[in-house]
């Protein structure tokens, strides 16, 4: 073959791959912290104003019967990432709570993820926002590399809250390392604890920070201005790496308490501060859909606005309560349980001339989906183990399947013993009331059959904030015909509540793993 002949086929290889590469979606997965099933103007809120994510719903589909992987959010994140049901990770003992200070890396780095998944398309990629999945191997050593951490599980960039906004370090981490780190002054867990920025009570709880040294580390971390740090580190990112398919993940610190956003949005909705942060929330994701556009991305970028979870009844969930909002619609429960409050989320998709705009969907799916959804997207070939629980529910985001692409569902809520079963229009779950948080109005870890009554929901269970003396032992709910979970069926339908319960003991945990069922 003579150079010129070799020279003219690398040029077709490489105009090849760029066609290729124009093929390829970008992807934008906006992961929001606590926004609750009615948080949002396009799912019927009127207390608070999101017009760039309603405009996202009018320009693509809007689903109604999305899950988050969990009730709760550190196992929420690790089903959403890996694709595998929460109660299996931990080496078989389950992810049921949100991790702890010194919490090695939950995912195992021989798991394909959707970072692993997109790079090993050749995507660029990064997730930017909350972490809370754990570093390291063993107790995490905040004074050296974070490792292994979201650069091991495909992520070639990341930066953010290594925890929750909620709980020291009270840090930023910028790929393996805390920002601003000083080895002269380094961090320790001993008095004096060094000092944070702090809010009044109104904002919610926050943990007192245990951690000393540091200074200059706590001193660059702000609550009040993390939303939109996180926003220009993205649209930065976005930016820098336009050329050539990428796939961002961007999980947010809003709109988890403590409810802190930037001053301009203070006072801008009708729901207190927790309505604020969701103004700021909403102004975050504007600030991506624009980066899109300028940089000519946003014909060929599907955005996918979702929750690690349903809205939580704290003290300033209450306060919007109060003022009229219902962080989850008129769905029952809250964040934590298993009712469908605590885990039906908004999930909105956007992907110009591939889905039909201004379309609602009641397919059934769940962030545990994700996965197998974008190896389908991506034309990636993926092993069932390596797959997991995921189902591709491509088909829902692009089409209009008649037929339902998720038969069965597990539902995974703080409690263990509330591990519970969707099948088809039944939901059926094992224990009574939700297996989430049981306190009252006026606490800060508010829920269960207390709130319930106190919000003015109906359930055939609950009377004046307590279970019934003569309630089933378990719950059976029709929600084709009930989504608000006002009547328990257990009772009238014996026959359904067995195969119920057969089907769930086949995804319940023994030993070591639970069975793979889908």
């Amino acid at each position: 073959m003579n150079k010129r002949f070799l020279l003219r086929l690398g040029l077709l290889f490489l105009l090849a791959v760029s066609a290729r590469a124009e093929t390829l979606p970008n992807v934008v997965l906006i992961f929001a912290d606590d926004l609750g099933y009615g948080d949002l103007g396009c799912y019927g809120a009127t207390k608070v104003q999101t017009p760039n994510i309603d405009r996202i719903a009018a320009q693509g589909r809007r689903f109604t019967d999305a899950h988050s992987a969990s009730a709760v959010c550190t196992p929420s994140r690790y089903g959403l990432l890996t694709g595998e049901y929460p109660f299996r990770g931990n080496d078989g003992k389950g992810i049921w709570g949100p991790c702890g200070h010194f919490q090695s890396l939950l995912i195992d780095t021989n798991k394909l993820t959707l970072g692993q998944l997109f790079k090993n398309k050749g995507y660029a990629t990064a997730a930017i926002g909350k972490w809370h999945l754990g570093f390291g191997t063993g107790k995490t050593d905040w004074n050296k590399p974070l490792r292994p951490g979201p650069l091991e599980l495909g992520f070639d960039y990341y930066f953010g809250v290594p925890k929750v906004n909620s709980g020291y370090p009270y840090v930023y981490v910028e790929n393996d390392a805390v920002v601003g780190y000083d080895p002269n002054d380094p961090i320790t867990f001993e008095k004096p604890f060094s000092e944070t920025t702090t809010y009044p009570e109104a904002a919610g709880n926050k943990t007192a920070n245990k951690v000393g040294g540091a200074k200059k580390a706590h001193a660059i971390y702000d609550d009040e201005k993390t939303g939109m740090l996180l926003t220009e580190k993205a649209v930065t990112w976005i930016s820098e790496n336009k050329e050539k398919p990428f796939f961002l993940y961007f999980p947010t610190t809003n709109i988890h308490h403590p409810f802190t956003p930037a001053p301009q949005f203070k006072g801008t909705s009708q729901a207190g501060l927790y309505g604020d942060f969701i103004h700021e929330f909403d102004w975050m994701v504007g600030e991506l859909i624009q980066c899109l556009e300028e940089n000519g991305l946003a014909e060929k970028t599907l955005v996918i606005v979702t929750s690690d979870n349903g809205g939580m009844f704290n003290t300033g969930g209450q306060d919007a309560f109060a003022a009229g909002h219902r962080q989850n619609g008129d769905l029952l429960g809250f964040k934590f349980g298993v009712w469908e409050g605590g885990q039906r989320v908004p999930f909105i998709a956007k992907w110009p001339g591939h889905i039909e705009p201004g379309t609602v969907s009641g397919q059934l799916f769940s962030g545990v989906d994700m996965l197998a959804t974008f190896a389908a997207l991506t034309d990636q070939t993926v092993d069932a183990e390596q797959l997991a629980d995921s189902i591709n529910v491509l088909p829902a985001l692009v089409g209009d399947p008649q037929m339902p692409l998720r038969e069965t569902l597990a539902l995974c809520p703080y409690r263990p013993t509330h591990l519970s079963i969707r099948s088809g229009k039944w939901v059926y779950i094992p224990a009574q009331a939700s297996g989430g948080f049981t306190k009252g109005p006026g606490e800060h870890a508010a829920g269960g059959p207390k709130c319930v009554s106190f919000v003015g929901s109906v359930n055939s269970d609950i009377e004046n904030g307590k279970i019934k003396k003569d309630a089933p032992p378990a719950q059976l709910y029709d929600l084709e015909a009930d989504v608000n979970q006002t009547t328990n069926l257990y009772n009238q339908y014996p026959e359904v509540v067995q195969e119920m319960q057969a089907l769930l003991a086949e995804y319940r945990p023994v030993g070591k793993a639970g069975k793979k069922r889908k």
